[in-house]
């Protein structure tokens, strides 16, 4: 009985004597083994256009990554096409000769075109988000990155693929030569996932959530315990300082001082409240938010003029330049108030567990509103709700609909929100036709868009009760899965002020260069990518101007946030 070969088909050599004999299988190798003609072809392709602008600009160490992974993710996918036609068809030698020939001939000029528009297209880009050019000399950086990059994938790839046709032959001793190969993929593909899943992702995440813990038992620079009563953390607060967390020691020592809140609003003003509940305050969601809603008797915040529920980001983070906004306008007549559920970063958080920025957002606005509507009505304090990124997630999913937001505060500021949210989603799917999806129009209800804090300041109509701000290079907001195989709205039609002609859709690779842009959304100035920081002004003006209020002053006041 003829024995099982664990190999492609061998080739017959002729012998003397007219028999024939197989040849012998050649060794695998992780190194000597040639590329795949088609996989190197659509490796140069993705190569190039890893280099095509996206919505945020890269440094050059950031391109030579993505220029690097691009490049083998096209490799794998070029490789698997290869496979998939020599399965029907073997092409001959001759074919394979000249296929390589054309590709030496055209990858080299064709790499070096977009090695020059690709820095073309990083300066244009930076200029139009008001940052500094890049150096030209970082090109050769970028290459040499990217080609590190590929390289170490490829290895890996390689050394996975030997051990899959060492198992075969293992197998082989067992099975049919099909059956055996088919056996040593699944066994390498399920060890990769398991090496991959159990030890790298979850040692990743438990780094990350150790590393993170350690952070927010810190406290920041500069930062010192308040004395004032009207500071969570203070000897008279039922917080404890130690409770509240590095973000939310943040949060209630970095309100305005009685001298600048004075300077900017020419008259007497009052010492503003901020209180905050870390994860270790109280045990549960529940007892967190009733402990907040007894701070705000105990300091007396539903006398003030403005109360405010802030849903911060996966850390716990609120950008200062939010509540500070509306201290200023109020001349510190305010009470804010915010609760950590998490201290992992947003991108964790939302990948891992979006169920606990719900709990905590229902839990704190739901005890805050029930306490305040059970006021006189004449009597009530005016209630806004803020949420940024992961916030604002966790602000829709309390209230449900579009229609609840609006009768349920008399104010709701939403910060570039995400692609799961649901409301947004809905809003944006039902606007008015023939408006840009990064600028909807939706006139029933009183909701306001803005892709340019600055378009607030003359809106025509009443006056909205939600207002979402979603720069129109915000990753964040317009990163999506089906990025992967569809060409998104905002990229169709006019574009947003932000978002340069030069981007195109290319399936894979769009939605791989956005997921990037989304992790580095906020190393960008003011007013574009995820940074939003002092067009809160805007946004509050728009939503809750106090008496007398002008767009001189929302001018002022963004100037003063802007020069620090």
């Amino acid at each position: 009985m003829r024995r099982l070969v664990l190999a492609p088909p061998r080739p017959w050599i002729p012998t003397q004597r007219g028999r024939v004999i197989a040849a012998a299988p050649p060794r695998r190798r992780v190194v000597s083994c040639g590329l795949s003609v088609t996989g190197f072809g659509l490796c140069a392709v993705f190569y190039c256009l890893s280099y095509t602008p996206s919505l945020l600009p890269r440094t050059w160490s950031l391109q030579g990554v993505v220029a690097g992974l691009t490049a083998a993710i096209g490799y794998a996918l070029g490789t698997a096409i290869g496979a998939l036609v020599r399965w029907r068809w073997w092409p001959s030698r001759r074919a394979e000769r000249i296929a390589w020939r054309v590709l030496f001939l055209l990858v080299p000029p064709l790499i070096l075109l977009f090695l020059w528009l690709g820095t073309r297209w990083q300066r244009d880009l930076r200029l139009r988000l008001g940052m500094p050019p890049q150096q030209e000399y970082d090109l050769m950086r970028t290459v040499g990155i990217s080609l590190l990059t590929f390289g170490l994938l490829l290895l890996v790839a390689r050394c996975l693929r030997l051990a899959a046709h060492g198992l075969a032959r293992l197998f082989g001793r067992l099975v049919p030569e099909s059956a055996a190969y088919c056996a040593g993929f699944v066994v390498v593909t399920l060890l990769s996932y398991t090496a991959f899943d159990g030890l790298l992702v979850s040692n990743l995440y438990t780094t990350a959530d150790r590393s993170a813990a350690v952070t927010d038992s810190g406290t920041g620079r500069g930062v010192e315990r308040q004395m004032s009563p009207l500071r969570s953390g203070s000897p008279a607060s039922l917080v404890s300082w130690e409770s509240l967390g590095r973000q939310g020691r943040n949060f209630v020592a970095k309100a305005p001082s009685h001298d600048q809140l004075a300077a900017f609003a020419r008259r007497p003003v009052a010492e503003p409240i901020r209180l905050y509940a870390g994860l270790s305050s109280a045990g549960s969601v529940t007892e967190r938010a009733g402990l907040l809603v007894r701070e705000m008797d105990r300091t007396g915040a539903f006398g003030r003029k403005v109360i405010a529920v802030f849903t911060p980001t996966g850390t716990g983070w609120v950008d200062n330049d939010v509540p500070s906004s509306l201290e200023y306008m109020y001349a510190g007549d305010t009470a804010l108030v915010s609760m950590q559920y998490s201290y992992l970063p947003s991108v964790i958080s939302f990948a891992a567990d979006r169920s606990k920025v719900v709990e905590a957002s229902s839990a704190l606005i739901t005890a805050v509103r029930a306490r305040w509507a059970a006021m006189p009505a004449g009597h009530r304090p005016k209630l806004l709700i803020f949420g940024e990124s992961l916030g604002t997630y966790g602000t829709e999913k309390t209230f449900g609909s579009a229609s609840a937001m609006v009768s349920g505060a008399d104010g709701i500021l939403l910060e570039g929100p995400t692609f799961a949210n649901p409301i947004h989603r809905s809003l944006t799917a039902g606007r008015v036709a023939g408006t840009p999806v990064w600028d909807p129009s939706y006139p029933s209800l009183p909701v306001e868009f803005s892709s340019r804090a600055e378009e607030l300041r003359d809106l025509p109509g009443p006056q909205p009760k939600v207002v979402y701000m979603q720069n129109s290079s915000d990753p964040v907001v317009w990163w999506s899965p089906s990025l992967f195989w569809k060409k998104p709205q905002w990229l169709s039609g006019t574009r947003g002020p932000d978002v340069t002609p030069a981007m195109q859709w290319y399936p894979v690779v769009t939605f791989w260069q956005t997921t990037v842009d989304a992790i580095f959304a906020n190393k960008v100035p003011t007013g574009h990518g995820h940074v939003y920081k002092s067009g809160a002004v805007d946004g509050w003006a728009a939503l809750a101007p106090p008496p007398g209020w002008t767009v001189a002053d929302t001018v002022r006041l963004r100037a003063l946030f802007d020069s620090d």
